[in-house]
């Protein structure tokens, strides 16, 4: 073998080296993860991996590429988790390229399984909890910003932390997905208080509403103190780009409009524009591949892809 090396040219050599170099570098780095476009595809990776991540998320190791140099942080919905609520997008994200990362905010302290059900607790104490999340992201990663895909509440928990919280530098894309930027119901707090006037009981709406086990819930209807002064200086921070993909058959957030607000950063789709056969809703629309197309092309404009038009059930999306 030592007299082969000998006789074999220097060249041959570093051609030899260089072409192994290569063959590593451009390996892929894990098989393609299967993608289930189900919004329930995630609750079997929760039970099988209790307080786990998903396939494809949490690579604490993954570095940002030219191509997409800003990591995606998922924030979830009302009752959701780093797990159950990401199953479609932390694969189909990891396959694209993407660092993704995902967590449990606002679960009351609890064990397993109740300690992954999130968006319990008030909206600024999650925020902050994804605020921390944020930053670590961008330590283990060096990145100075990152994407944030947010589900239902995931969307005012995401922008409390951009607006409230001195996140405004660090997050240059929001995807929201079923946003209710004004209220889950337009202007319910306020009716709910008018018909508790008229029986004389003004004060005991606010006093119900701050009872229960889902904190966030009250703060999230519209009308609310809360969401009259996060939105008071607007809806948007500016410096951020905005993309709100909705759903009209949203059982949650109604009227859907109520996720759509105008902005010269916001870009405003509904998922049955051009595609009649999306029967998607609140939870449904976070499964839907044709969502979750709009998503890509919201976190890379400058290689826009084809959006599918198929029939897409209700609920799983």
């Amino acid at each position: 073998m030592r007299a082969l090396l000998r006789r074999t040219p220097k060249s041959l050599l570093i051609v030899a080296a260089l072409a192994a170099l290569w063959t590593t570098a451009s390996a892929p780095a894990h098989a393609e993860y299967p993608v289930d476009y189900n919004f329930f595809a995630g609750i079997p990776n929760e039970l099988t991996h209790p307080n786990g991540s998903l396939p494809g998320a949490n690579n604490w190791s993954c570095r940002p590429t030219a191509e997409h140099p800003n990591p995606v942080v998922l924030v979830h919905g009302t009752g959701g988790g780093g797990q159950t609520n990401w199953g479609v997008y932390a694969p189909l994200l990891a396959n694209e390229g993407y660092c993704v990362f995902s967590l449990t905010y606002g679960a009351h302290p609890a064990p397993w399984p109740l300690n992954q059900i999130g968006g319990m607790r008030p909206i600024p104490e999650s925020a902050a909890q994804v605020g921390a999340f944020i930053d670590r992201v961008r330590a283990a990663t060096g990145a100075p910003r990152v994407d944030i895909v947010a589900h239902s509440q995931g969307n005012f928990v995401g922008n409390y932390f951009i607006k409230r919280l001195g996140g405004a530098g660090k997050v240059d894309k929001f995807v929201g997905i079923a946003p209710p930027w004004l209220g889950i119901w337009e202007n319910s707090a306020d009716l709910l208080r008018m018909f508790a006037g008229g029986l004389g009981v003004p004060g005991a709406v606010d006093g119900l509403l701050s009872a229960g086990l889902c904190l966030s819930c009250p703060t999230m209807l519209g009308g609310s103190a809360f969401l009259d002064a996060l939105n008071a200086d607007g809806v948007y921070e500016p410096s951020v780009t905005y993309t709100n993909i909705a759903t009209r058959y949203d059982e949650a957030v109604m009227p859907y409009t109520v996720g759509l607000v105008p902005a010269p950063n916001a870009t405003n789709i509904v998922v049955q524009d051009g595609c009649e056969s999306d029967f998607s809703e609140h939870a449904g629309i976070a499964g839907s591949p044709r969502a979750a197309t709009f998503a890509l092309n919201a976190l890379d404009p400058d290689h826009p892809r084809p959006v599918p038009c198929e029939f897409i059930p209700p609920f799983t999306g």
